[in-house]
């Protein structure tokens, strides 16, 4: 992380006020996350909301020093609803510094599309770009009453970290009304399921996948589902994606009242190579942006009455969804090469 600009900030109680959440926030990211290591990956998605956007005047200097403190304890995160204006996405890559690199979409102007981008921001000192980069689009028979096309085109991207290979793809689904099973949010799970099971021989070696050196098709980000027993989450399920034992086992939603499971990870079939240590929902509420006399004077002036609303504007109205996977695989790799020789 970049702090050096906190010594140019001239308001001295703004920068008292970042100073101490960000102690607040690296303090609880220490005890609620485990620490980065060679041999392991810790993959994040967030939704951070309208992340470009200008409603009540933008993110205050607060919002991008704690987005970025966040994003940082992370080694690959996918990140949904990046606004046209990609202002503050640069602003916060320059606060992570160069070590960190940040891969996005163009703006999707399909219809229910949002004007959105989808981006995965990862650490080039832990995480390899493998160049593998493409929005997906379906193919017409895939066409339902309710969708032609998923609103926000998927986005999928390869990347190395340690021994294995993992293609991600990360999605933001159509939310419409708020009920649970939105018809239109169940074809397009139900669709792009399909579709990346289909097509998942052209991204990993299905037939002989080598456990040393595996590779993975990894399904994730903001799928609005409801709940684990709606046919939203069935839909994943049905077509061979599997959520890791950790994620399952979180009683808790990843929106901010933690009653909705929106957010999610799946990997097609079974892992190969990679153990799921540990998952969580990390809420950064409960170190930053909750005591609304803090900030009287910051941009957008919010009132105790608006403060709940505008704070999800600085942040978000998602939390961080996380796992933690070991990818070390020298020792099975070396016993490969041994059996080689007793043959």
């Amino acid at each position: 992380m970049n702090y050096t600009g906190l010594r140019w900030i001239k308001d001295a109680k703004q920068r008292q006020r970042i100073l101490a959440g960000l102690s607040r926030l690296r303090a609880g990211l220490k005890r609620k996350v485990p620490a980065k290591g060679d041999g392991t990956l810790l993959l994040a998605t967030w939704n951070i909301r309208e992340f470009g956007g200008s409603k009540y005047g933008g993110r205050t200097r607060d919002a991008m020093y704690y987005i970025a403190e966040c994003l940082n304890r992370f080694d690959l995160i996918a990140v949904q609803e990046v606004r046209a204006d990609l202002g503050a996405l640069k602003d916060v890559m320059r606060l992570l510094g160069r070590q960190w690199d940040v891969i996005f979409t163009d703006v999707s102007y399909a219809d229910g599309g949002n004007f959105e981008r989808l981006a995965f921001v990862y650490n080039k000192a832990k995480v390899t770009f493998t160049g593998l980069a493409g929005e997906l689009v379906l193919p017409s028979k895939s066409a339902t009453e309710m969708m032609s096309q998923i609103s926000r085109t998927p986005f999928v991207c390869g990347f190395q970290v340690g021994w294995a290979k993992f293609n991600l793809c990360t999605v933001h689904i159509y939310y419409g009304t708020g009920q649970a099973e939105n018809p239109q949010r169940v074809d397009e799970i139900n669709a792009l399921a399909k579709l990346l099971a289909a097509k998942a021989k052209d991204y990993i070696n299905t037939d002989a996948p080598v456990d040393y050196s595996p590779e993975h098709l990894v399904l994730l980000g903001d799928f609005n589902i409801f709940s684990r027993s709606d046919k939203t989450f069935d839909a994943l399920t049905r077509n061979k994606f599997e959520i890791p034992v950790e994620l399952q086992k979180l009683p808790s939603g990843s929106n901010v009242p933690q009653n909705k499971f929106y957010d999610q990870i799946a990997f097609f079939k079974q892992k190969m190579g990679v153990k799921n240590t540990a998952a969580g929902i990390f809420n950064f509420f409960d170190y930053v942006f909750d005591d609304p006399k803090e900030f009287q004077d910051a941009k957008g002036a919010p009132t105790s009455k608006t403060f709940p609303q505008w704070r999800t504007y600085q942040m978000s109205d998602h939390l961080i969804m996380w796992a933690e996977f070991s990818v070390d695989q020298t020792d099975a790799y070396l016993k490969s090469l041994a059996n080689l020789d007793e043959k």
